[in-house]
């Protein structure tokens, strides 16, 4: 059973991230402060959630939070900054962008910068432990999987609508045969052997 609260602080804000291993696409990054009495029973890690189940509970999340946000870190300011920067940062502008302040933030894993002055806590594998990095994990993933869909129209070759630019035998097969997009991370290893690519 995940817990809802860490610090004893009521508008306590849980922030979580995904697409950090992913070769093309953006990190997006969610925070969320859930209120006092929030329960679901189904809310996890967004990787232990099949897509249903994912899009039905940001639904609730949404509905039920206190305060969301959710921000966007694109491919070229990964590859400026790099992947642990673009997680923290997009992790900081959706605490920024949220309608309450919190008075205390927890954070998945185990890296984080300080936020203005709120104190924070890292928590490793948190958004297994932690109602509202759980919820902050799910929009992360609902609002990236669904940003993926929308450049699979673009670029279908690559089949991000499935591996949502996650590095599978197919996503580097088409970038052997295409070579990289402007939604690839050109600092990234894009593929083992890394080939002189046609960027």
């Amino acid at each position: 059973m995940l817990k809802l609260n860490y610090s004893g602080f009521p508008l306590e804000a849980g922030t979580d991230e995904a697409g950090r291993g992913c070769l093309s696409g953006p990190v997006v990054a969610a925070a969320v402060i859930l209120p006092e009495n929030f329960s679901h029973p189904f809310l996890n890690d967004s990787k232990q959630l099949s897509e249903k189940k994912r899009d039905e509970i940001r639904i609730i999340i949404e509905e039920s939070a206190l305060a969301f946000a959710v921000s966007f870190v694109w491919q070229q300011e990964v590859d400026e900054i790099n992947v642990l920067q673009a997680s923290i940062t997009g992790m900081h502008r959706s605490i920024e962008a949220l309608k309450i302040t919190p008075e205390f933030i927890i954070v998945d894993g185990n890296k984080f910068r300080n936020y203005k002055d709120i104190p924070h806590e890292t928590i490793v594998k948190g958004d297994a432990k932690y109602l509202s990095i759980a919820a902050a994990s799910v929009l992360a993933k609902t609002y990236r999987d669904e940003y993926m869909a929308k450049i699979h129209q673009e670029f279908p070759m690559y089949n991000w609508e499935k591996n949502k630019g996650y590095p599978t035998k197919e996503h580097r097969n088409a970038i052997r045969e295409f070579g990289a997009t402007d939604y690839h991370r050109k600092t990234f290893k894009l593929l083992p052997e890394q080939l002189k690519l046609k960027l």
